[in-house]
């Protein structure tokens, strides 16, 4: 997405602060039995964000979600700011702008909370992956492999990098997803495109070092915005599209465990075996709850989803919130989704 242009207050990353509206009430209790598949299911949605501002931050471009260390939730706009919002309410608060070594603005897309409270941002126009403090203070970035750049830099096309971050178990690894491939790159054995994901293995005092990287197989056409850790090792993703009859997203589970180690590997072929993923739903089957929509949707319920979080975990079950970038469009909204999801 092309960045709008931004205002000098933005490159001295200050704080800003609004107080919620008082009466503001938490989301409706989860509605059972609106499945989308057999393992997916939609409690709920709400709008309580759309064409919203905090403290002169437009709250939209929503491109990822976290849980903070505080309980509270994180949302990243990919125009280049962090925006606090109420654990329980779900309300604005307050909003960070966010820069690069140079005071520039980032087009931020993926988002992490480490356990200290560091924020992790990735940006998709170098790659690149960087920490911040609460307060949006530049902290230092993360080594990126050459062939992840941007071309003529790398083998990466402009706004097809890093989209999706997400942590390990315990906060050992952190994985950045590939939005599409590299030049080069081929398909798998059913032609699918093999995108990379590329990982990182924290280093006992602090810091990481890149690791494994591994081959993705996305659908025909569709490519990758998020990622979020099932608990396990094993990844939630992400696949999305948008058509004239409206946006089609699906949400798989990845299991990158026994996938071919690529980091070595100039050209991703049939011969590599990617990350096997397993359906969890497809969205557009999901039961529309009576959401409305501004343009054209194959289901009114969806609109260019782009965020998503793991909320709790208990007994198999996800509580997974999914976040829409409106684009700052009048046509789209920005909206949030519960879901529950068997793993």
């Amino acid at each position: 997405m092309r960045l709008a242009a931004l205002p000098a207050a933005l490159a001295a990353a200050l704080l800003v602060t609004v107080t919620p509206p008082a009466a503001a009430a938490p989301p409706a209790p989860p509605v059972p039995g609106h499945a989308c598949s057999a393992r997916v299911s939609v409690d709920r949605w709400s709008d309580a964000l759309d064409k919203r501002s905090v403290g002169g931050t437009y709250v939209g471009n929503l491109s990822a979600l976290a849980r903070d260390t505080d309980g509270g939730l994180l949302a990243l706009s990919d125009r280049s700011a962090l925006i606090t919002l109420d654990g329980r309410t779900r309300q604005p608060l307050r909003a960070v702008p966010l820069a690069d070594e140079h005071g520039a603005p980032l087009d931020s897309e993926g988002l992490v909370v480490e356990k200290d409270g560091d924020r992790l941002v990735t940006s998709e126009t170098e790659p690149s992956v960087r920490r911040y403090d609460r307060d949006g203070r530049l902290l230092g970035r993360l080594p990126v492999p050459a062939a992840l750049r941007v071309a003529p830099a790398g083998r990466a096309t402009a706004n097809q990098t890093f989209e999706g971050l997400a942590a390990g178990p315990g906060g050992r690894t952190l994985t950045a997803s590939m939005e599409g491939p590299l030049t080069g790159d081929g398909t798998d054995a059913r032609g699918r495109a093999l995108l990379r994901f590329q990982t990182w293995e924290r280093r006992p005092h602090g810091g990481y070092a890149p690791g494994r990287q591994y081959a993705y197989p996305a659908d025909e056409g569709l490519t990758v915005p998020e990622i979020a850790p099932a608990g396990d090792g094993r990844l939630l993703v992400l696949e999305r599209t948008y058509t004239p009859r409206g946006n089609v997203v699906r949400l798989y589970l990845a299991d990158p465990r026994h996938a071919t180690a690529t980091q070595h590997t100039e050209r991703l072929t049939a011969a590599v075996r990617p990350a096997r993923k397993t359906l969890l739903a497809d969205l557009t089957r999901c039961p529309s709850l009576g959401a409305p929509a501004r343009q054209p949707q194959l289901n009114p319920l969806l609109d260019n989803i782009e965020g998503m979080a793991v909320l709790g975990h208990a007994a198999g079950r996800l509580h997974l919130l999914l976040v829409s970038d409106d684009n700052e469009n009048p046509k789209q909204t920005t909206r949030l989704y519960d879901l529950t999801v068997r793993v």
